[in-house]
């Protein structure tokens, strides 16, 4: 069952002590006044076209210049590679340039390391490790020591901090670089116009490395969790490919109106979410006395669980074909037109973007992010599971949920009758 939003439950964070070296006080780890003014300040940016613009033409660069070479490369020397490495590495580049202007230049076929990207990785970890730890004084006793994982993690985000903080400091030296664009450079205008006292350094810190946090891993385990599931039923990847072919002009940079309109890849992505959320479980507090929906009496202070991976599988909200893969959940036709029509869901039973106050900022953005993705990767290539049949990818839940040990894959060029992806500029792909 859902959280009816109609009750005047206060809840906050449970992981506010967890990621408190991390997060500090950014907005997905703050409550009260310092919460509502970073997510009205962020709500701002997050709704003006301008940052729609500069996200499209990062994700675009991204794709077109590092992921699809990378998989066409993959494809002509038939190797195998996992490919939620690849799109972890693709979402954090992503988030990195949208949130500091900065690239970590992490997708590059020579796969480097990166010392911000394996910082925020340990950090996820031992972070994850807290959360779900049955005797918690056992890592605070370990902080308290600054010893084994808690020293490792007060290191590391150290480094986080530190070089955030160092991105801060060359942007307000050098004021030509306040592009407007990337978030930093926003909230750093802000800042001088409004000259607003939260809008201090450790401010500015604590709400920048927040975003990078929510955008490092839940697209790419999204992403990856949807090319598993299209492998399993080829009926649902033949419809994404008409539908592509009959919405966008070229298999890298589509527009934000052409994949906007994609509304059965929407839905299939949805559909993958349902099954596997990128976030398994989320708990709040409840800061006073309050009474849930079916009668339950909730005392302040009692942590309250919920989860949309379970969710996602109660067959009284989805059917009795809850197991099944099946997009056309989310849509209609179009009585007009013949065409689909996306119907999204209660948020309350499909929790997966959070809903309330709290709904995610972002969520337009990590859906143009996966649309243009699938359309640029599924035009070109086939993405085949590299697995013995009837074997399944081992789920596991840090923060975000991922695919033990990878999910490795074999990357092939698309071609049929209408000759290969080379020769065709507006495919019909399956009409």
């Amino acid at each position: 069952m859902g959280i009816d939003p109609s009750i005047g439950l206060q809840l906050w964070y449970l992981g506010k002590e967890t990621l408190k070296d991390l997060l500090g006080n950014g907005i997905f780890n703050a409550d009260g006044e310092i919460w509502k003014y970073q997510r009205k300040l962020a709500s701002h940016e997050f709704n003006s076209k301008s940052l729609r613009k500069f996200v499209e033409n990062v994700v675009n660069v991204e794709l077109c210049d590092r992921l699809i070479p990378i998989l066409t490369m993959s494809a002509s020397q038939k190797t195998v590679v996992d490919i939620q490495d690849l799109l972890q590495r693709f979402a954090f580049d992503n988030i990195c340039m949208v949130a500091y202007g900065y690239d970590p230049a992490y997708l590059l076929p020579s796969f480097p390391e990166a010392k911000f990207a394996n910082a925020f990785e340990e950090v996820v970890r031992i972070s994850s490790e807290r959360f779900n730890s049955l005797a918690p004084f056992i890592w605070k006793l370990k902080r308290i020591l600054n010893v084994g994982s808690e020293k490792k993690l007060k290191v590391c985000a150290a480094q986080i901090r530190d070089m955030a903080k160092e991105m801060i400091k060359q942007k307000k030296e050098k004021s030509t670089s306040f592009s407007s664009d990337d978030l930093l450079s926003r909230f750093l205008i802000s800042s001088y116009e409004q000259q607003n006292n939260m809008h201090g350094e450790e401010f500015i810190t604590d709400i920048v490395i927040s975003f990078i946090l929510a955008g490092r891993d839940t697209t790419s385990a999204a992403l990856t969790w949807f090319f598993w599931l299209i492998s399993k039923n080829p009926q649902v990847e033949e419809e994404i490919l008409k539908e592509i072919a009959k919405t966008t002009t070229t298999y890298c940079s589509s527009t934000y109106d052409e994949v906007k309109d994609m509304a059965y890849t929407h839905a299939s992505l949805c559909e993958s979410m349902r099954l596997y959320p990128p976030v398994p479980i989320d708990t709040k507090e409840a800061m006073q006395d309050d009474i849930l929906p079916d009668g339950t009496f909730v005392k302040k202070g009692t942590r309250i669980s919920y989860h949309p991976y379970a969710m996602g599988r109660v067959e009284d909200i989805w059917g009795k074909d809850w197991q099944d893969f099946r997009p056309e959940r989310w849509l209609q036709r179009d009585v007009k037109t013949g065409n689909w029509k996306f119907v999204p869901k209660d948020p309350f039973l499909y929790p997966v973007f959070q809903a309330g106050p709290r709904v995610c900022l972002g969520k337009e953005m990590s859906f143009l992010q996966m649309k243009k993705v699938v359309a640029g990767v599924l035009w070109r290539f086939r993405v085949v599971p590299v697995v013995d049949k009837g074997e399944e990818p081992e789920l596991i839940a840090y923060l975000t949920t991922k695919v033990k040990d990878g999910l490795m894959v074999r990357i092939e060029e698309r071609t049929n009758s209408q000759g290969t992806v080379e020769e065709r500029k507006k495919p019909n792909i399956g009409g």
